[in-house]
């Protein structure tokens, strides 16, 4: 087999596919329009986001055999499509787990001890106390939406600081512990004070975080989002910011991240949010870290060189 890999991987990757006998084919600076011309000339193929796996390229490609995504989720990647042609799918979720587990706890702590804004008034010399007095985590109930990899590393860390934390996921059953508690979505509303999104962008939950959602929630939050930015609308996330039922919000990603490239409606929602002192915002590298970016080809690697061998067996 021959395998065309169109973005930037870390290269423990090829040892996994060269042990499988798959042929390496690296380009990881073509242009997604050239990689769509040459993609039905290959048997695997693997990327990160450079372009999106559709229906339509995937009829195209008859020698097409696997598709390895180099990160955690599948969104780009048209699954039904993959499936029916039966084409192998494999991410590596695991790989970067630990990184959006890590740069969770960082975005919450920096948010509810006012961080950021602190650091900016005393470069500017202004030394106020009172006002960024902040909130310790062991007084909090955290909720986390989604039990994956991302949510169980997240929680893992969060349990050392002393906080209840209440878990939900619609897919998921009878994985509470002593770590968290499994409960119904209608119990993270009526409980926690502090609410982090770990779920995949489906068809199913784009914009499962609205304003409806906001205003379910029995108390103010914070809201922390390390998941994907169409999970959450924006303009909702700024409408409960602005009645104060949301707290404060940490965001790694964002509804539209090409923010250069706004929307007419956009600009002005996007403006109001980065003025805000209680909002944080990183560029969507929550779990992009030196350490994932090994991880993530290791896993990815393992998965597909061990489905390669079952077939030479």
């Amino acid at each position: 087999m021959r395998c065309l890999i169109i973005d930037d991987v870390h290269p423990v990757v090829f040892d996994y596919l060269a042990k499988a006998s798959i042929e390496i084919d690296y380009q990881p600076t073509i242009s997604a329009a050239e990689a769509q011309k040459i993609i039905p000339e290959y048997e695997g193929l693997i990327l990160r986001s450079k372009l999106y796996v559709s229906e339509a390229l995937v009829a195209k490609c008859p020698k097409l055999r696997f598709i390895g995504r180099a990160g955690a989720g599948l969104d780009a990647i048209d699954e039904e499509a993959v499936k029916a042609k039966g084409v192998r799918l494999f991410h590596a979720a695991q790989g970067n787990s630990v990184a959006v587990a890590e740069h969770t706890v960082g975005m919450l702590l920096s948010l509810l001890n006012h961080m950021q804004r602190a650091d900016r008034q005393v470069r500017q010399g202004i030394w106020e106390r009172e006002g960024n007095r902040g909130y310790e985590l062991s007084a909090l109930t955290v909720g986390i939406i989604g039990y994956g990899h991302m949510g169980r590393e997240t929680a893992h860390r969060l349990h050392s600081f002393g906080c209840r934390l209440l878990s939900y996921d619609k897919y998921k059953r009878g994985y509470g512990d002593q770590v968290v508690e499994e409960v119904r979505s209608q119990t993270i509303k009526e409980h926690c004070d502090i609410i982090s999104l770990h779920i995949p962008l489906t068809k199913e939950n784009k914009f499962w975080f609205n304003k409806a959602f906001i205003t379910s929630m029995q108390k103010p939050f914070w809201l922390i989002n390390t998941s994907r930015g169409e999970i959450a609308k924006v303009e909702d996330i700024d409408w409960g910011l602005e009645t104060g039922k949301i707290r404060g919000a940490a965001l790694d990603v964002l509804e539209n991240e090409k923010i250069q490239h706004l929307t007419t409606e956009q600009v002005p929602v996007y403006e109001r949010m980065m003025a805000r002192e209680n909002v944080l915002l990183t560029p969507h590298v929550a779990g992009w870290t030196f350490e994932s970016y090994e991880k993530i080809s290791r896993v990815l690697g393992e998965k597909i060189s061990t489905w390669a061998e079952t077939l030479t067996k």
